[in-house]
């Protein structure tokens, strides 16, 4: 059901009903790496490139996720899933290994949440049964395409972020009010926003103001007020994107408490790490909120959270004719479900 301008409501409550999370040696040696199924000791995964490396740990969360729900792809009907390498080809090398029917998206860094919000969708309104979804980068792949290959050592300033190497997934299903396990109740679609940034070293700042924009959206759509969720996480803002998102929400009259608003660059590498402002990358808001996150709700620490997962937009070619860098921000509600509904 479309409510407000550029909201969905869930009636029928999906269901998040298994995950699998994949990452690398620099994940493993994270705050969160408890939370992973699976971490390799190396950025070669056993292959002779970084991409192939890359379409390996999605490989590796779809067959976790199946295992854990316990089915054969033959049952999933559709994959949403894309990343950040030209054309999505890891994404699309995995699906070819899959043989699932394939959705292929970019949004950048927002991808994990706009494949979750039409997975979603699809389900609640009974075009499928069992829908995958997720995103996935890789460290040394990204790196090489936007910035400079790591094996050059270049210097980077503090605004700039460290790309995860990981991929989540999740199985979303229909409702089984049996089941006590996380449900979608709503998504807020992001409009594209453009503040005129151009460094592709400070992509928290450029993403900031379409963080703040579809936060305001999603509570003005759905009529409620941010004490309505415990956790409010954007996907990789890093330090300073997620002081920016405060303060703009702030100053639009949009109160958060700081503990409730949190960004899933900043939770995933200890303060040791030189990842200068924090995380990110496609896998990063995939990887936190399909393991620390779900298993936190399953826990009881949240009873409702709001994952805002943001992207930028650009190209190595948009960047080379000097664009500025437009951004995008998606919006899902998750909660646990109840008995009964």
């Amino acid at each position: 059901m479309l409510k407000g301008h550029q909201s969905w409501v869930f009636n029928n409550r999906p269901m998040i009903s298994a995950t699998g999370v994949s990452g690398g040696p620099f994940e493993a040696n994270g705050n969160l790496a408890n939370d992973f199924d699976i971490l390799h000791e190396d950025l070669w995964m056993g292959m002779d490139s970084y991409e192939k490396a890359q379409r390996v740990l999605l490989e590796e969360a779809v067959r976790t996720t199946l295992a854990k729900a316990k089915i054969e792809k033959e049952q999933v009907e559709f994959l949403f899933a894309g990343d950040l390498i030209n054309q999505i080809t890891p994404t699309s090398f995995a699906a070819r290994t899959m043989q699932i029917p394939y959705f292929g998206l970019f949004g950048a860094c927002s991808t994990s949440m706009e494949g979750l919000a039409l997975a979603s969708f699809v389900v609640n309104y009974q075009g499928a049964r069992n829908v995958l979804t997720g995103a996935s980068s890789h460290n040394a792949a990204t790196e090489k395409q936007f910035r400079y290959p790591t094996e050059y050592g270049g210097q980077k300033p503090p605004t700039a972020q460290w790309t995860v190497t990981g991929a989540g997934v999740g199985l979303i299903t229909q409702n089984n009010p049996g089941q006590k396990l996380p449900v979608t109740t709503s998504a807020t679609i992001g409009k594209v926003i453009d503040m005129g940034l151009s460094d592709p070293f400070n992509m928290g700042g450029a993403m900031a103001p379409a963080a703040a924009d579809t936060i305001m959206a999603h509570f003005r759509d759905m009529e409620l007020e941010p004490s309505y969720y415990d956790l409010i996480i954007t996907g990789d803002l890093g330090r300073i994107g997620h002081d920016t998102a405060f303060e703009l929400l702030g100053k639009s009259g949009l109160k958060l408490e700081r503990k409730q608003f949190q960004d899933c660059g900043l939770l995933l590498y200890k303060d040791d790490q030189p990842v200068q402002a924090g995380g990110s990358g496609a896998g990063c808001s995939a990887v936190v909120l399909y393991g620390h996150i779900l298993n936190q709700l399953q826990k009881g620490r949240y009873k409702r959270i709001l994952v805002v997962a943001t992207g930028a937009l650009l190209s190595p070619l948009s960047f080379q004719q000097k664009e500025s860098i437009p951004c995008i921000a998606h919006a899902v509600a998750i909660e646990m479900n109840e008995e009964g509904r």
